[in-house]
C-alpha cells in the first residue's frame, strides 16, 4: 500500500511528505538529488528499504521543492540549503514532531549535516550514507571528481535524461537488469525535468560544508560502501574524522543506492544507532516451491525486432510475470534480463502460475520454458537461496520450449490433483548429486 501523500506549507511552496510507521523515534529520510514519493514504492527493493526503516521508527519522507510531488519552481528559484532546512522544519511542524533523527542519503547528507548543526535541539541523531561535505576536487580534497568531469556528466544527463543514464555508476550490481533500468529511467522523468535535474546537480557540486563539521554536537553515524563509484569512500571517512565523536562504518559493496546490495547490514546499523537495539537477522529455513521462467530464443528475437522494441517487450513480459505471481500468492524474488525467479508456499499454485504466464505471454508472441521444484530454502530478508533454488534452476534449463517441467518431488506432492504429467525420464542435473526424475505438465 502506498502511504497517503500530504502537504506542508513552507512559505509559498507546498512540500509533499509521507509518514510511515509508528515507532518510538521520528526519523526523517532525506533523499539524494531528486525523488518522487509515490513512484518510489513501485520499486520492490526501495519499498522494502522504506518499510524496514518504518519498522523501528515513525518514518518521515518528503520531496524537496522543485522535485517529485512538491511544488515545481522556476530554475532560478531552486532551493538553497537554507530554504531546504525551512522545508524540513515545515514538515516536522506539520506532523507534530519536535525532535527527529536525520538520515541523509548521498546529496541529502550535506542538508542533514547543516540541519543537525543549526537545529541541535530538534535533532536526536545524524546518520549519513554515501554522503559528502564537498563534491569537487581541491588540493586538500583530492578524491572528488574534477569540475571538468562534472561538466561532462552535466552534458550527458541533459542529453540522455529519462534513460538509465548513470545507473552503471549508481548501482553496478543491477545495471543490466532491464526492470531496474526501466524503473530508474522512469524515476528520472517523474522526479524532475531535465533542466531542473541538471541545475540541481550543478548546485550540489558547489556545496561545501567542511567548515561546519566540527560544530556538530549530536550523535553521528557515517556509513559508506567501500567501492562506491559515485562518492568515494574517502568522502565519508573525512566527515567522520571532522565530526566530534562521529562513528564511521565502512560497508562492503560497490552500489551507491542505499537500497541495493547489502541493504540489511546498512539498515541494521541505522536501527541500532537510532534506537539502541540491533535487530537479529536470522536466515529462515522454509519449505517452498520455486519457479523459474525464461524466454526461449531471446537473443534471436531481440536481433529480429531491434533493441528498443525488445526492451519494451521484455518489460511487458516481466509485468505479466509479476501480475500472475502476485495473483496466485507468490513472490517474485529476482528478475534478470528475460528470466524470472519466484517462490510459492505450495506446488499447485506454482504450476497454475506457470500455466498462466505461458498463456499470457503467448499473446505477446513469446515462448517460455519453466521449471518447478519444492524443497528447503534459506530466506534472509528479500533473498532466497539454498540447494532447492539451484535444483529449480537446473530443472528449468532442461525444459523444452513451451514446456513446464517438474521435479519428481513436485510430482509426488501434487498426487491426487487434476494436474496431468508425462514422464520425461531421469536426468543428471549439473551441480546436483544423483539422478532426478522429471515430469512435464500436459497442456
Amino acid at each position: 500500500m502506498v502511504p497517503a501523500t500530504r502537504y506542508a506549507k513552507s512559505g509559498d511552496v507546498h512540500i509533499a511528505y509521507q509518514v510511515v510507521g509508528d515507532g518510538p523515534v521520528d526519523l526523517v529520510l532525506i533523499h539524494g538529488w531528486i525523488s518522487h514519493l509515490e513512484y518510489q514504492w513501485e520499486n520492490p527493493a526501495l519499498a522494502r528499504f522504506l518499510d524496514r526503516l518504518a519498522s523501528f521508527s515513525r518514518l518521515i519522507v518528503f520531496d524537496k521543492r522543485g522535485t517529485g510531488l512538491s511544488d515545481r519552481v522556476a530554475e532560478s528559484a531552486l532551493p538553497t540549503l537554507e530554504q531546504r532546512m525551512d522545508d524540513i522544519r515545515a514538515v516536522l511542524d506539520a506532523v507534530g514532531s519536535n525532535r527527529a533523527a536525520m538520515f541523509g542519503l548521498s546529496e541529502g547528507g550535506p542538508l542533514a549535516t547543516l540541519f543537525a548543526a543549526t537545529y541541535p535541539a530538534r535533532t536526536t541523531a545524524l546518520v549519513m550514507y554515501g554522503g559528502y561535505a564537498k563534491w569537487i576536487r581541491a588540493d586538500d580534497y583530492p578524491w572528488a571528481p574534477t569540475r571538468q568531469e562534472h561538466e561532462a556528466a552535466f552534458e550527458a544527463f541533459e542529453k540522455h535524461w529519462g534513460t538509465p543514464i548513470g545507473l552503471t555508476t549508481l548501482a553496478p550490481s543491477i545495471a543490466n537488469d532491464e526492470r531496474a533500468r526501466q524503473w530508474f529511467a522512469h524515476s528520472l522523468r517523474v522526479s524532475a525535468s531535465p533542466a531542473t535535474g541538471v541545475t540541481l546537480y550543478r548546485m550540489n557540486i558547489e556545496v561545501d560544508t567542511r567548515a561546519i563539521l566540527p560544530t556538530i554536537r549530536v550523535p553521528t553515524l557515517v556509513l559508506h560502501r567501500l567501492g562506491d563509484r559515485l562518492i568515494p569512500c574517502q568522502a565519508g571517512r573525512y566527515m567522520a574524522e571532522q565530526i566530534p565523536t562521529a562513528r564511521f562504518v565502512e560497508l562492503p559493496g560497490d552500489d551507491h543506492l542505499a537500497w541495493i546490495g547489502n541493504a540489511d547490514a546498512l539498515l541494521a546499523e541505522v536501527q541500532e544507532f537510532v534506537t539502541g537495539e540491533r535487530p537479529v537477522i536470522e536466515a529462515d529455513r522454509v519449505l517452498a516451491t520455486v519457479l523459474f521462467v525464461d524466454i526461449v530464443q531471446s537473443t534471436q528475437r531481440a536481433t529480429a525486432i531491434g533493441d528498443a522494441r525488445w526492451r519494451d517487450l521484455v518489460d511487458e513480459y516481466q509485468q505479466q510475470v509479476g501480475k500472475e505471481v502476485a495473483r496466485l500468492g507468490g513472490r517474485v524474488v529476482n528478475t534478470a534480463g528475460d528470466g524470472a525467479f519466484a517462490i510459492f508456499d505450495g506446488p499447485a499454485r506454482a504450476i497454475k502460475c506457470a500455466c498462466a504466464i505461458r498463456d499470457a505471454v503467448g499473446t505477446l508472441g513469446l515462448v517460455i520454458r519453466s521449471g518447478i521444484h519444492t524443497g528447503e530454502c534459506v530466506v534472509q530478508g528479500s533473498d532466497v537461496n539454498g540447494i532447492a533454488v539451484h535444483i529449480g534452476a537446473r530443472v528449468a534449463a532442461r525444459a523444452n520450449p513451451g514446456e513446464i517441467l517438474l521435479s519428481g518431488t513436485v510430482k509426488d506432492l501434487i498426487a491426487g490433483s487434476k494436474v496431468e504429467c508425462s514422464d520425461r525420464g531421469s536426468h543428471v542435473l549439473k551441480g546436483v548429486s544423483g539422478r532426478w526424475r522429471l515430469f512435464a505438465v500436459k497442456s
